[in-house]
C-alpha cells in the first residue's frame, strides 16, 4: 500500500480516482521558500521539498512506498505560495488576473522495494480572465484558500477564474497523476 505523504485532501480525492490504495501520513517538516532559500529555482524548491516529505515518512514506514508533493504558482518571476490571510489571497488573485501563471508541483517517490527515489517536476500553464474586485471577493467567499498556492483551487469553482489550461489539470489541483499513473502501475502488479 502506497503512503500519501501529504494531509492534502485534493491529493487524497485524486488518489481515489485512480483506485490507488494509500494511507495517509503527513510529514511534520517545515516546507522551504524561496524567502529562506533563494538560491533554488522554483522547479528546485519544489523537487526539494516533495523529496524532503517523502523521506522524512519513509523514515517511518521503510517497507512501503512513500509519495510526497509540493506545489506552488509562478507568474512572471514572482512565486506564489499559500496565502497568510484573505488579504493576500485577493492581493495574490488581482495580480494573477489576466495574466498566463505557470503550477509547477514537485513529486517524490521512495520505492522501497527497487531502492529508488523517482522525482519529477510538472509544469501546467494557466491563465486567468481579466477579474475585478466584486468578482475576487465572491470567489473568496465561496471558496477557503488558504492552504492553496496562488490562492484557488481549480476544482471549486476554478472555472470561475481560469480561462485556458495547458498540460495536466490534476497537476494545478495538487499532483499530476499522469506521472502517479505511470509510476505505480508497475508496482501494484509487483
Amino acid at each position: 500500500m502506497l503512503i500519501l505523504a501529504s494531509a492534502s485532501p485534493r491529493r487524497q480525492e485524486l488518489l481515489e480516482e485512480a483506485r490507488i490504495p494509500f494511507q495517509v501520513d503527513a510529514p511534520s517538516i517545515e516546507e522551504w521558500d524561496s524567502a529562506t532559500h533563494p538560491e533554488l529555482s522554483p522547479s528546485e524548491l519544489v523537487r526539494a521539498n516533495a523529496r524532503r516529505k517523502a523521506e522524512a515518512v519513509a523514515a517511518r514506514h521503510p517497507g512501503s512506498p512513500v509519495l510526497a508533493a509540493d506545489t506552488l504558482v509562478c507568474c512572471e518571476g514572482r512565486i506564489l505560495g499559500k496565502p497568510a490571510d484573505a488579504a493576500q489571497a485577493a492581493a495574490m488573485l488581482a495580480w494573477l488576473a489576466g495574466r498566463t501563471h505557470e503550477v509547477l508541483t514537485g513529486v517524490a517517490l521512495r520505492d522501497p522495494a527497487s531502492r529508488t527515489l523517482r522525482e519529477h517536476v510538472a509544469r501546467t500553464r494557466v491563465t486567468f480572465r481579466p477579474l475585478d474586485a466584486a468578482q475576487i471577493a465572491a470567489y473568496l467567499a465561496k471558496v477557503h484558500v488558504l492552504d492553496k498556492a496562488g490562492a484557488y483551487a481549480l476544482q471549486d469553482h476554478g472555472f470561475d477564474l481560469v480561462e485556458r489550461i495547458e498540460g495536466s489539470r490534476t497537476n494545478v489541483i495538487g499532483l499530476p497523476m499522469e506521472i502517479i499513473s505511470s509510476w505505480w502501475a508497475p508496482m501494484a502488479v509487483a
